[in-house]
């Protein structure tokens, strides 16, 4: 299982939701992406944050770095990071199972949030899961095993998409094809572009993910 880190729920009580972080490339559990959950704590009292350590050791750093990674990222051909998100995927749905399990939810409880590498293994991982989770919010992202998703799709879960227009890392150019994807898939998409924003994360992404989430689980109540 999957070494984790959470933030409990802001009310004190039993989580009724909860939100899984998949941080990126040489990040950990403990990382910055976790710090989300203290932002959007106040507005979702009755929700648990997590988020767990991807299962490899970073290998493209020194030994002692202590980062993880979910595969290795020395090459970027496609084929390569589709084969080492389909390796990661058991780890991942293991670890939801066990949040699941234990907090006693049901998956339209449960919100993924990725961050780059992370996002590939939400949009790879969630949509061949069924029943559905409330929504996936992918930061900086790629769209690996497009080819086969419409085949594999077993859950429609909807998508928020947001992406730096400068982003260094991971071409802009990655959402729109992403977007494209996943709508031929009947997979439901919005995306935000953050204008003067690299591989990270701004506020205007923190609130519009925060915002995605909140109208997800109004659906479901509805």
């Amino acid at each position: 299982m999957l070494k984790d880190y959470t933030i409990p729920p802001l009310n004190g009580g039993a989580a009724k939701r909860a939100v899984i972080f998949l941080h990126g490339l040489g990040d950990s559990g403990s990382g910055g992406l976790l710090s989300l959950g203290q932002v959007w704590g106040p507005h979702l009292p009755d929700c648990e944050f997590l988020c767990p350590d991807a299962p490899f050791p970073f290998d493209m750093g020194p030994p002692d770095f202590g980062g993880r990674q979910w595969f290795s990222l020395q090459t970027f051909e496609r084929e390569t990071m589709l084969e080492g998100v389909k390796n990661a995927a058991p780890y991942l749905n293991e670890y939801i199972d066990h949040v699941l399990k234990t907090r006693n939810l049901t998956p339209d409880k449960l919100a993924i949030v990725g961050f780059s590498q992370g996002t590939m293994m939400a949009l790879y991982t969630l949509p061949r899961r069924t029943p559905p989770v409330a929504c996936i919010v992918g930061y900086s992202g790629i769209l690996s095993g497009g080819e086969t998703l419409k085949a594999e799709k077993k859950s429609s879960p909807p998508v928020l998409l947001v992406h730096g227009k400068m982003d260094e890392v991971v071409p802009f150019a990655m959402m729109a094809e992403a977007e494209i994807v996943l709508k031929q898939a009947g997979i439901s998409v919005t995306t935000v572009t953050c204008p003067f924003i690299g591989h990270s994360v701004d506020d205007t992404g923190v609130m519009a993910g925060l915002k995605f989430m909140q109208q997800a689980w109004k659906s479901e109540a509805a």
